[in-house]
């Protein structure tokens, strides 16, 4: 598994639910870190061995997926480092750009699957001549097979990433804003509660008045009664 499919799931492990956000937080930069790194120095292999071969670059629709989830792989990881690792950034805008982190990841994931598969045909139709991709040879169907393969693999992590019994729990002490500018989340709920406490004081204490009023009132009777 390639650092950058272990960052998008690292969350979604129950075992590491045990740790500190702080740590998983650093992990999920790590793995990115070196998936970035990993990608720049396939590009610059790629580059490299296309001038040597006088192969023409950025020609191919593979070529232009694949430079484009680069850029924003790497997009991806400044916004990441700069607004959630960095203890810079207000919570309000944390919490308003979360959503489009998680959206913006799995979209590259799903960009650099889209890339694998477009590169695979293309080096099959290349490669391929004699004989050819299209008489089925056990090249193609060994190459077609592994692309269903990567295909599943991908459906499989955009399962775990989009399950809600596979999300981290949320820390006790942990205190996030709501992106509208509303209360900070858990606090409704504990005003609700402290609410409904003034709610239920204040019944009791109108609840005990009448019932001093009415004492009052029957003995106020009782007194006429005997005079």
């Amino acid at each position: 598994m390639s650092p950058g499919v272990s960052s998008i799931i690292v969350y979604r492990l129950p075992w590491t639910w045990k740790c500190s956000k702080l740590l998983m937080k650093s992990i999920h930069a790590g793995l990115n870190a070196v998936a970035a790194i990993l990608a720049i120095i396939s590009l610059v292999a790629v580059f490299d061995f296309h001038n040597a071969r006088n192969i023409p670059n950025m020609y191919s629709l593979h070529s232009w997926v694949g430079l484009t989830a680069v850029i924003l792989y790497i997009l991806q990881l400044l916004l990441g480092f700069f607004v959630f690792l960095l203890p810079w950034a207000p919570l309000s805008l944390r919490a308003l750009l979360m959503p489009i982190h998680v959206y913006s990841g799995l979209l590259v994931f799903g960009t650099v699957i889209a890339t694998v598969l477009m590169g695979v045909t293309e080096k099959l139709i290349f490669a391929l001549k004699n004989p050819a991709y299209s008489t089925f040879p056990p090249e193609g169907v060994f190459t077609n097979t592994l692309g269903l393969l990567i295909l599943v693999f991908g459906a499989l992590i955009f399962w775990i990433v989009t399950r809600p019994q596979w999300k981290r729990p949320k820390e006790p002490n942990s205190v996030l804003l709501q992106p509208n500018g509303g209360a900070p989340e858990g606090m409704e709920g504990s005003m609700a509660m402290n609410f409904g406490n003034m709610d239920k004081s204040d019944s009791e204490l109108n609840s005990e008045a009448a019932a001093r009023k009415r004492n009052i009132t029957l003995d106020e009777a009782g007194q006429r009664s005997t005079m």
